[in-house]
């Protein structure tokens, strides 16, 4: 409960990311204006969500007893957050990765709540999200490749949205054939079909 206090405490504390007040022009007039002096450029947010998610997620591990190591980066704008290392962070992933898209949203949640900006922050646990990532690559060239070769529609299984935009940027790098996502969460999927 303390620390939760003074978590929103230091999200709510003025002047902590933008002072603004009125200033005094060089010729005596007063002028308003924001000064973002104190306000953190973008790749300084993203390295400021990665350590809140690498310290909520160490007292995770802690918690569970399960050892990782996490390593934190920023790439394509946003936080990326991996932990490796211990063979129980397999149970962490769970079944085609539901835990670690929980895991993943309470992490955004966490690193929300300390920093006061949405997250949009990846997190990857014992490297199943870039297996994931290479294995739906290869699936999707192929059927891709089956789709323009064929002609007939192909309907994927199921997919979060992470999975769909890998497969779509996958469908895209195929000439004579595209993607679109059908249905309703959590039964939406991708549908690959002849370009027109």
């Amino acid at each position: 409960m303390a620390e939760a206090l003074v978590t929103e405490a230091a999200v709510t504390e003025p002047n902590s990311l933008v002072d603004t007040g009125s200033l005094v022009d060089g010729d005596g007039s007063a002028g308003v204006a924001q000064s973002v002096r104190n306000a953190p450029t973008s790749e300084e947010l993203l390295v400021q969500e990665g350590d809140v998610a690498g310290d909520y997620l160490e007292r995770l591990l802690d918690l569970v007893d399960y050892d990782g190591d996490i390593d934190l980066d920023v790439e394509a704008g946003r936080a990326m957050v991996s932990i490796d290392g211990g063979e129980d962070l397999v149970k962490l992933v769970g079944t085609r990765g539901v835990v670690l898209e929980a895991l993943q949203e309470l992490t955004r949640l966490a690193v929300q709540q300390q920093t006061g900006a949405r997250s949009r922050l990846m997190l990857d646990i014992a490297q199943w999200r870039s297996a994931r990532r290479n294995d739906l690559s290869k699936l999707s060239r192929s059927t891709a490749e089956r789709v323009r070769d064929g002609g007939e529609p192909v309907r994927l299984e199921p997919m979060t949205p992470f999975e769909r935009k890998i497969v779509h940027d996958a469908v895209a790098e195929v000439d004579g054939v595209q993607s679109e996502s059908d249905g309703e969460e959590p039964q939406r999927c991708v549908v690959v079909f002849p370009a027109t």
